[in-house]
């Protein structure tokens, strides 16, 4: 039997625990059951549950008490936590809201609704638990990772989209008085209204018997601009089936029996929270892609974004049949500079160095620093004759004006040496294209030659092919 996760069923009662297990086995879970908080904390440690559904009330504890003990500890503080209350106990549910449970769900239990919520938060869970890592400090090379508190924003945008305009202005109403949303409503017809201003934060959608509305929230789940958007469901009724689909077709969350004001604000505030949170999880692993491909000092792109780049280059070269140029540069007596003047005004002049040479390459290609006071240039769809001119022109930026220096009053002048290897593979498959380890080997020798011809100069090794 497959196990798709592992879930963990609390209830004093015994015979809700056995109709859960059943149900939940028969769809593949793995389920562990509990009956009390008392030892609670060490059978999460044990088990590492993916999601837990809790009665609202055990023998000595809440459901609360439930969802607090998980979030204490670092390694669950992610998984959801659902209570389980009676049939229409409305303030029941409520209140579980309130306190920060993720969903409630009431006795009996439908199949079908009970499984799609159960794969809706586990799929919350997964893309939540797949951020951390790509976020994490040591999936990056990374120093210590930042993680501060985030709430939900202060005045977060949200946006009714109701079947009959009726609806969407009495809804809109009854959510005026939260002065943290800014709200707005939509006709379902008029997708493009809504999409055409700020992406809202959340939309709460109304689900009617029309079924193209399921159409709508795959729609919007799978749009690039409201892909993250929070999309809570209501529906008129207490219709599982319905509540079911629209959970598998992107829902974040369905508030069934028809608007509940109370209800609606307290799933808002809960999902928009969760939200925020993804959002700087999100912000913050590009941020720290986009550093991990940055020298810090000269702002240049380091040596292992030249390498992944140049291997990008390479392979389109292969398949256009068009040449690139691959430039090596080195700054002439580097060491004396910094033997005389100090590291500090070492680094001065390779921020100048880098910020020069980056105005000469400009967008037609990159510039990295990929040692002391070394650097890769590669552009492609050049031209031999107008690789040798930028090459000089990236020599002259150098040693044409002086370096100017905070502690110095005389600027002091330096040069640089350039190898240029140009690669024409014209046609050539990439597995025949001159590897690129050898490409840079090249370019490596005609540097190494323009240092023994004298410095300050440029020396190419043409392409065999």
């Amino acid at each position: 039997m497959s196990v798709q996760g592992t879930i963990l069923v609390l209830d004093g009662v015994s015979t809700n625990r056995i109709m859960l297990k059943v149900q939940l086995t028969a769809a593949w879970y793995h389920v562990v059951q509990g009956e009390k908080l008392e030892g609670l904390a060490a059978l999460l440690r044990r088990v590492r549950p993916d999601l837990v559904l809790t009665a609202q009330t055990l023998p000595d504890g809440t459901a609360a008490d439930v969802k607090s003990l998980i979030a204490k500890n670092p390694a669950l503080g992610d998984v959801p936590v659902v209570a389980l209350t009676a049939q229409n106990d409305k303030q029941a549910r409520l209140r579980a809201l309130a306190d920060g449970l993720d969903d409630v769900l009431t006795h009996p239990f439908k199949d079908t609704l009970l499984l799609a919520r159960i794969r809706s938060l586990l799929r919350a869970r997964a893309d939540t638990q797949d951020l951390q890592f790509r976020e994490s400090p040591q999936s990056l090379g990374l120093a210590e990772p930042e993680t501060p508190h985030v709430a939900a924003p202060k005045r977060a945008r949200v946006a009714v989209l109701a079947q009959k305009p009726r609806n969407g202005a009495l809804w809109q109403k009854a959510l005026s008085g939260q002065s943290r949303y800014a709200l707005n409503s939509h006709h379902q017809s008029d997708l493009q209204a809504l999409l055409s201003g700020p992406i809202p934060d959340a939309i709460v959608v109304e689900l009617d018997a029309d079924r193209s509305v399921l159409n709508i929230l795959a729609d919007l789940r799978s749009r690039g601009a409201t892909r993250h958007t929070v999309l809570i469901g209501v529906l008129i009724d207490n219709n599982a089936t319905r509540a079911s689909e629209a959970l598998d077709r992107g829902a974040d969350a369905v508030c069934l029996g028809g608007f509940c004001a109370d209800e609606i604000v307290l799933r808002l505030d809960n999902q928009i929270a969760r939200k925020s949170r993804m959002d700087q999880m999100r912000d913050s692993l590009k941020k720290g892609i986009a550093e991990s491909w940055i020298d810090p000092l000269t702002g240049l792109q380091n040596r292992r974004y030249a390498m992944r780049a140049i291997q990008q280059i390479a392979q389109q070269s292969a398949q256009t049949g068009r040449g690139f140029a691959l430039m090596l540069a080195d700054l002439d007596h580097f060491k004396a500079i910094n033997d005389e003047y100090g590291h500090a005004s070492g680094d001065c002049v390779l921020t100048q160095a880098a910020a020069r040479m980056q105005q000469v390459v400009g967008k037609a290609g990159f510039v990295a620093r990929i040692g002391g006071e070394e650097f890769m240039i590669a552009v492609p769809n050049i031209s031999r004759a107008k690789a040798l001119t930028m090459a000089s022109t990236l020599c002259e930026a150098i040693c044409a004006v002086p370096f100017r220096l905070p502690d110095q009053r005389t600027p002091i002048s330096a040069t640089i040496s350039v190898g240029l290897k140009m690669s024409a593979p014209t046609y050539l498959s990439q597995e025949e294209a001159e590897p690129v380890e050898q490409l840079i080997k090249s370019a490596d020798k005609a540097l190494y030659a323009a240092k023994q011809a004298g410095r300050n100069q440029v020396q190419i090794r043409q392409s065999a092919a």
